[in-house]
């Protein structure tokens, strides 16, 4: 099922081209990824397991893991980052792949060869600003990255980034960074841009392999590395966390933002971060349901205007509360939450189950940086940047990412500063949530528009201060940078810039009407509407509370923001307390009369290549008392596909769960760094999957 609008994204407008799927000719938009196309065709189940037939779904959409592991002509390949091509002959994996009876002599052909000062493998935010900033001081780049356009994240991130408007485009859309910065990057001459491409190895004698635009093997000499590969997203144990539909909320947003692909109905999303809350935003945006949050902490861990944005919005967030279990025939059909008591076990009287067909995943990341290893291992200059460095906010990534270009230039021998103020706006850029305050709202005493700014926690953002006319708008505080809080002192015009610009949707225009008792309020929204003068709208504070209803005397549509301002009169005692409009009705949300507990924890699957569950693992300890994880490879735990990229980062909470201390854990040695290319791709022998 395709997304045929939407509030803030082009519809996509691509040649069709007819495939088959298990013999069933279906249609799909060539060059989009083969998992996209078989997910817009409502297809959830890619391969099935040898182990009972399980059916398997995607995890991640970035090829990190294989779980979306489908045959194409004849080929086991990873559907999601092989795109589609007119007549491909795509099978569902069923069990092992077998080679295809083939004997025919193919000539092979020596790698092409090029070089570069610094490879650069990552076309991220880090590894765009890294790449530019080398360039711009000289030294040559060779830049790989395994999508066909730049910006990584940043192509998912269809809302308004937080930071500063200076140094990392603050106010605007993560979408239009990385259009941005690609730009920048594609009309450098010292850049050279390797798109679609993998790399496969990294050699001591500085040489990279790569598997160059998915059609031929090409050797990148080099004399220093960058990796800004990025992370990948962590996993959770539960009852039913393998079956379709149970899947990371990167991979979400991939489907739903990069693809325009309806990747569900009713979904419901674990992990209350920055991620989390994001991706409800974006369900929203597409049209689909967000039954709720959950949480198993006692309190937020994104951003308060994240949430708070999502709760006004309709989308309860439920915090102390844990998933016990995910059931249905093949695919998830229900979800079941409970709260967690002091100890995070579970209360089974306070149980809910809803009917959905998708459960999010956004319980953090995992550092994708092997390269890094590889490269410190080899003994050449080798440096990490974004994710791959250090977990936080695309805005921090782009200023480290020219913090390290700098720093690899000093390495290769250019006698440059980095600014000390370049460092320190690092710091605040990947700061945590700070301190939050309670703030007393007024209405303008005279007549005239007054913003009030529904910021109420310390977080790195400015683009209100930026734009405002006549500079009303300071932040004030202790901490003396963009963490404090944004104040309004002096004269306002009603422009509503401050109230567009604003990523947290979290300020508002308002001022009293000539009639008494009634005020005006103009709101941001960045949903497609219907919303015409006279219709009546219910209004919700700060806290999602429905607190009355106003109504629509005027709407207008921002173009360069893509954002909506929505102009209601409202009795006077809750305009200054209105931040938006509901957009998702209560029922939406309700849960099943009957609560579902027949699932054991025992039953959830922490290996998923393999399929080995917890009670498996629980058993196999306590029986060979465990402490060192390369022992659990005995039983074939992390020695899937993946090549333990997932369970390896559960494991040791498995075993402290199970009495062995922390410190005594010994880690797995981990296999080999290997990406998988196709071997005719090393001999070039040329073409893409044929």
């Amino acid at each position: 099922m395709r997304i045929t609008k939407h509030p803030v994204l082009d519809v996509r407008d691509g040649k069709k081209v007819p495939f088959t799927f298990d013999g069933e000719t279906l249609m799909g938009y060539e060059g989009e990824m083969v998992s996209s196309a078989l997910f817009a065709n409502g297809i959830r189940s890619f391969s099935i397991h040898t182990v009972g037939d399980a059916p398997q779904g995607i995890f991640c959409a970035n090829g990190q893991c294989a779980q979306c592991t489908v045959i194409i002509n004849g080929q086991p390949v990873k559907s999601c980052i092989t795109p589609l091509r007119e007549g491909m002959k795509v099978k569902t994996l069923v069990h092992y792949p077998t080679l295809p009876e083939d004997d025919e002599w193919r000539p092979s052909f020596l790698p092409r060869e090029l070089s570069c000062q610094v490879l650069i493998i990552g076309g991220g935010p880090s590894g765009l600003t890294a790449s530019l900033e080398l360039a711009d001081l000289g030294f040559s780049v060779i830049l790989v990255d395994d999508k066909d356009r730049l910006g990584g994240k940043l192509v998912l991130q269809t809302h308004k980034f937080f930071g500063s408007m200076a140094d990392c485009y603050a106010g605007t859309r993560g979408t239009d960074i990385g259009h941005i910065l690609e730009e920048e990057v594609r009309k450098h001459e010292k850049i050279t841009i390797l798109a679609n491409s993998t790399v496969a190895g990294i050699y001591s004698d500085g040489k990279a392999g790569i598997y160059e635009d998915q059609a031929r093997y090409t050797h990148v000499s080099f004399e220093a590395l960058i990796v800004a590969t990025g992370a990948r997203e962590r996993s959770l144990i539960f009852p039913g966390n393998d079956l379709p539909g149970v899947y990371g909320a990167g991979a979400f947003q991939t489907l739903v933002n990069r693809d325009l692909v309806k990747s569900s109905e009713r979904v419901l999303i674990v992990g209350c971060g920055n991620v989390g809350l994001i991706g409800a935003y974006h369900a929203l945006q597409a049209g689909i349901s967000v039954v709720g949050i959950i949480d198993i902490a006692p309190q937020i861990s994104g951003y308060k205007v994240h949430a708070d944005k999502i709760k006004r919005m309709g989308v309860p967030i439920y915090l102390n509360h844990t998933i016990v279990g995910v059931t249905g025939d093949g695919k998830v059909e229900r979800a079941t939450i409970a709260q967690v008591d002091e100890h995070w076990n579970p209360l089974v009287e306070t149980a809910k189950t809803f009917a959905v067909d998708t459960v999010l995943i956004a319980v953090g990341l995992t550092s994708a940086d092997e390269f890094y290893t590889a490269g410190q291992e080899a003994n050449f200059p080798v440096l990490k940047t974004g994710d791959a460095q250090e977990i936080a906010e695309a805005s921090s990534a782009m200023m480290g990412g020219r913090i390290v270009g700098r720093q690899m230039a000093q390495i290769l021998g250019r006698e440059i500063d980095i600014p000390a103020e370049w460092l320190e706006k690092a710091e605040v850029l990947k700061s945590l949530p700070g301190e939050s305050f309670v703030r007393n709202h007024t209405l303008p005493k005279e007549d005239g528009w007054e913003p009030i700014l529904h910021c109420y926690q310390e977080i790195p953002c400015n683009p209100c201060t930026t734009v405002c006319t006549y500079d009303s708008i300071q932040l004030k505080g202790k901490l003396g940078t963009i963490m404090d809080l944004p104040h309004f002192e002096g004269r306002c015009i009603g422009c509503a810039k401050c109230v567009l610009i604003c990523p947290g949707l979290a300020i508002t225009l308002v001022r009293k009407t000539t009639e008494p008792g009634w005020a005006e309020v103009i709101l941001p929204h960045e949903f497609d509407h219907g919303y015409k003068a006279g219709n009546e709208l219910v209004l919700r504070d700060c806290d999602g509370n429905s607190i009355g209803t106003g109504t629509v005397t005027a709407t207008r549509f921002n173009k360069k923001h893509r954002t909506h301002l929505i102009t209601m009169t409202v009795p006077e005692a809750l305009a200054k307390d209105v931040v938006g409009i509901l957009v998702q009705d209560a029922s939406v949300v309700a849960p099943l009369e009957e609560a579902e507990l027949h699932h054991l924890p025992d039953n959830a699957i922490v290996c998923r290549c393999e399929r080995i569950s917890l009670g498996e693992i629980r058993e196999f300890v306590r029986e060979n008392q465990v402490k060192d994880l390369n022992q659990l490879k005995l039983p074939r735990v992390a020695m899937g596909a993946c090549g333990g990229k997932t369970c390896l980062d559960l494991l040791p909470r498995v075993l402290v769960q199970l009495g062995v201390p922390r410190q005594e854990i010994r880690p797995s040695s981990l296999r080999p760094l290997a990406v998988e290319i196709p071997m005719k791709a090393i001999a070039n022998q040329g073409g893409e999957i044929s």
